[in-house]
């Protein structure tokens, strides 16, 4: 389990592109280019999708939860459009650096 504070990126790929080393890399320096090197991610994980509500708001509680490598205590997911998602994510992540 990682705990503490830091950068942890989901990104959802276009059909057909794959995460591999080249692609983090890349997208490890468009962040250090245009947010600054603290934003860089120690982690970039693949997401399908994300655990949005019913209006469209992305429950950034549960990707929090989920990066910190906490399965429990997600809280009420009775208002997302697909509860499917979260298990998707905690099966996908990972420790890529």
């Amino acid at each position: 389990d990682i705990k503490g504070s830091f950068p942890y990126a989901f990104v959802t790929l276009n059909v057909g592109e794959k995460l591999n080393d080249k692609l983090v890399s890349e997208l490890k320096k468009m962040v250090r280019e245009k947010i600054g090197a603290l934003a860089v991610p120690d982690v970039i994980q693949e997401a399908p999708g994300l655990p949005k509500t019913r209006s469209g708001k992305v429950t950034r509680r549960i990707l929090r939860k989920i990066a910190e490598g906490s399965e429990s205590g997600i809280g009420d997911t009775t208002t997302l459009v697909d509860e499917s998602v979260i298990k998707q994510l905690i099966s996908g992540r990972s420790g890529r650096a």
